[in-house]
């Protein structure tokens, strides 16, 4: 009766051991879940940030092309 009780005894903390090695994996889990949505998000925004840099640069380069295509056209209209 008694190695029942002993085999009882080991198989409630054993199964205790599973549910809190469980508890703290999910734990661990979940921080490192959130930790990975909030570099997403932070590559997300680096990318607008860069997106919006990009497009800046493209609009200065076509308001330059514009000017130097009306500088240009001046240059050839003037030599005729």
């Amino acid at each position: 009766m008694a190695e029942y009780g002993v085999i009882g005894v080991m198989v409630m903390l054993f199964a205790g051991q599973m549910m809190f090695l469980q508890k703290t994996l999910m734990g661990k889990l979940l921080e490192i879940e959130n930790i990975v949505v909030k570099l997403i998000d932070r590559w997300n925004i680096s990318d607008e940030r860069a997106e919006r840099r990009y497009e800046k640069s493209v609009a200065e380069m076509n308001q330059i092309t514009d000017c130097l295509h009306f500088v240009k056209g001046r240059i050839n209209g003037r030599g005729s």
